[in-house]
């Protein structure tokens, strides 16, 4: 398989790793962030937009492809990266986050999760084997395990359960998957439950996947709590495999988590707020849609070098914003994900200088 991990230096002072995954499609150094494309697009972008500010891999969603298009019709089309025009890596979660975030929609059994769809109320049955067959049509580079991710809080009973279920169904993966052109990550759940984490964690490492994910955090626990799952569950790990907190994308949860040894990071919430006309700064977030930039011509952060703060103001950004203009949205997703990708690039040479308890101390004082 043409997957492989590279550990190139692991920081003496805290547990920061930097490395280099290698993939069908390229290399990926890390630590990274990849931006989501749920439906095969990273919204308002386009590729060239997203190599331009260095993204090296992106996301794609299982259930959203699967109910449209449909997996069959991106297999006809020669799978992901010809369909989308993506010639980079690509990772395809398992969909079972947003089965499992439909509530009364869907019912969940040791066989699966049989749903209803958000779009037209239809039928559909989950299994690992079925999840597999999607994911294989699709065709990304690194493929999640289908596993179940409990709410927050939940009861240690129903905690206990989802990780058997996890791990049942990272075995069916396992035995389901016939592309060697694609890394299947098995995913470590457990909620906060400090035995269950590490029971989660020994049950999916002795199937020896070639990278984990960390499931079941950023959903609804403080940031305390996330960082001391993490602070019990990534030195239980491998050091010589990728780790991926899943869903996790703000800039100071990015900063803990690779303080904690966490290789890569996801999550919507850069696209998402930058619809709402908010931004993310090295000083902190800045709401560009608020009266108090009205004639404010600076750009929306002076240290950033992106397409948006080289070319526009805060006024012109919130003139457009206010107008419900396209332009303005791309403006501030372009500068959002050119922030977060240029964050771990910053991070990653502070752990190859061994200079990384210097940036987090720089980080924190501009907030």
């Amino acid at each position: 398989m043409d997957f492989k991990f590279e550990l190139l230096k692991e920081c003496e002072r805290t547990g920061a790793r930097a490395g280099i995954l290698h993939t069908p499609h390229g290399d990926i150094e890390t630590p990274i962030f990849m931006p989501v494309g749920t439906q095969a697009t990273v919204k308002t972008m386009s590729p060239e937009e997203l190599k331009e500010i260095g993204a090296q891999i992106i996301l794609s969603n299982t259930y959203h492809l699967y109910l449209r298009p449909g997996h069959e019709l991106v297999k006809k089309a020669g799978g992901l990266h010809s369909f989308m025009n993506w010639d980079r890596p690509i990772l395809t979660d398992s969909g079972g986050f947003q089965v499992f975030s439909l509530g009364d929609l869907r019912t969940i059994t040791d066989e699966g999760v049989l749903f209803r769809s958000h779009l037209d109320g239809s039928k559909h049955l989950f299994t690992p084997e079925k999840v597999m067959e999607i994911e294989n049509a699709l065709g990304a580079d690194i493929i999640m395990a289908f596993d179940e991710c409990t709410a927050y809080p939940s009861t240690f009973q129903e905690s206990e359960r989802a990780v058997k279920r996890t791990t049942d169904w990272a075995r069916r993966c396992k035995e389901a998957h016939n592309n060697d052109k694609q890394a299947l990550f098995g995913i470590i759940q457990g909620n906060v439950y400090k035995e269950l984490r590490e029971r989660s964690a020994k049950e999916i490492i002795d199937l020896d996947f070639p990278g984990y994910g960390i499931g079941g955090l950023s959903v609804g626990e403080s940031a305390e709590i996330m960082y001391e799952v993490l602070d019990y569950t990534t030195p239980l790990m491998p050091k010589n495999k990728p780790r991926y907190l899943m869903g996790v994308g703000a800039p100071e949860n990015i900063v803990e988590g690779i303080k904690r040894g966490v290789d890569m990071f996801d999550c919507v919430l850069p696209t998402r707020i930058a619809r709402n006309g908010t931004v993310m700064t090295s000083f902190g977030k800045l709401v560009v849609k608020n009266a108090a930039y009205k004639d404010d011509f600076l750009p929306l952060d002076p240290e950033c070098e992106c397409y948006t703060c080289k070319n526009y103001s805060r006024a012109y950004i919130r003139h457009l914003l206010k107008a419900d203009e396209i332009f303005g949205l791309r403006l501030t997703s372009i500068h959002n994900l050119a922030y977060l990708l240029k964050l771990t690039r910053d991070i990653r040479k502070a752990i190859l200088e061994d200079k990384y308890p210097e940036f987090i101390e720089e980080f924190y004082s501009k907030l």
